[in-house]
């Protein structure tokens, strides 16, 4: 017997939460057949001989219904969908094979319960679009290949690889993907995420990290660097202060300023301070390297040499001190230990009264 569900008047939202048009039509045939058939029973009251008008709207509408779905069926069809759905598929990707894509049942893509899944629809050719074309090439020894091919290194366009994506996943959180940088620069959804997998490798940091790498090479080298956030140790992930889908803010960055961003991690450094060091207010990436560096806090040139980028000499002997003076006991507290931090260490900013010139 079928569940009560489907001989119930709502077919229509059962079908989107539970069941491709396919399999619909499979199983409700026999409940509509015979929803058909009693109510033709009961569209003449036996004992009086009238048409009971009830069992006469119940009948047109379950022929409507039934005709409705057929449709739906004949246009599926029509347009070269697999009868079978994810079974035409599995004798080639199934569990063992060198392509399988078993682990997708493990996910939430293929959900049946979830109403916005792929497999609450059309199953594989949801993504991958009419699949009859390619099953049956690949029965007659033909290389037919999918009308959709995710990946860096498909045939299909970027732009109608990601679309599919986006026909589901298109939220506050990648409302900004339309002229991203990634966006422009063709990167489709399936270069960085892995969809037939468990568990998608960007959930992993240091898995996310060698996607990234990829293409961002020069960040490999940063982050291997003396001084750098500990990536390499999979504390952290690009993710934490980047959001690859947002072009909204510059650098992808998951606020709308750098500082903000570093914040975000660093609160004691946000203030307000009594007494500002000018720098920090403005852009933590003035005075430090965020990818790494081999400066001793990420700072792009050990001190004095950072210090004296903006510090003149008139008002403070700010003379660039080298190596050469090292001698000079007196040009020792300039160069030797923090440098300008030695006097200096409130760099950040002040609260204290007398901190004017960010001693204390």
């Amino acid at each position: 017997m079928y569940p009560a569900q489907y001989l119930s008047r709502p077919w229509l939202v059962h079908i989107r939460l539970d069941l491709s048009f396919r399999q619909a039509i499979a199983r409700l045939w026999p409940s509509v057949q015979l929803g058909i058939q009693s109510h033709l029973a009961r569209a003449i009251i036996p004992d009086t001989g009238e048409i009971c008008g009830l069992a006469i709207s119940e009948l047109i509408y379950r022929i409507v219904f039934l005709l409705v779905l057929l449709s739906c069926a004949a246009t599926l069809r029509a347009e070269g969908y697999s009868p079978q759905g994810a079974d035409s598929c599995l004798p080639c990707h199934g569990k063992g094979m060198p392509k399988s894509a078993t682990a997708i049942f493990l996910t939430k893509h293929a959900s049946r319960t979830d109403p916005d899944s792929p497999f609450a629809s059309l199953q594989c050719e949801t993504c991958h679009g009419p699949g009859e074309a390619h099953v049956n090439g690949r029965q007659r020894g033909k290389n037919v290949p999918p009308k959709v091919i995710f990946g860096p290194k498909s045939t299909t366009p970027a732009q109608v690889q990601n679309q599919i994506c986006l026909d589901c996943h298109t939220d506050h959180g990648r409302l900004g993907w339309m002229g991203s940088r990634h966006e422009t620069a063709d990167i489709s959804c399936a270069s960085c995420h892995q969809i037939h997998r468990e568990r998608d490798r960007v959930f992993d940091p240091l898995a996310q990290q060698e996607t990234c790498f990829n293409c961002h090479a020069k960040r490999r080298t940063d982050a291997l660097k003396t001084s750098s956030h500990p990536l390499r140790f999979g504390n952290m992930s690009c993710s934490n202060c980047h959001d690859p889908h947002n072009g909204n803010n510059d650098f992808l960055l998951l606020r709308s300023t750098v500082n903000e961003t570093c914040y975000l991690c660093h609160a004691e450094k946000q203030g307000p301070f009594l007494w500002e060091h000018a720098p920090v207010a403005e852009d933590c990436s003035l005075c430090h390297q965020p990818h790494g560096s081999n400066h001793a806090a990420l700072l792009k040139r050990r001190p004095p040499l950072l210090c004296q980028q903006c510090h003149s000499p008139q008002g403070h002997p700010s003379t660039a001190f080298t190596a050469e003076e090292i001698e000079d006991s007196f040009s020792n507290r300039f160069l030797l230990g923090r440098a300008c931090l030695n006097c200096h260490s409130q760099v950040h900013g002040s609260n204290h009264p007398s901190g004017a010139t960010l001693h204390r």
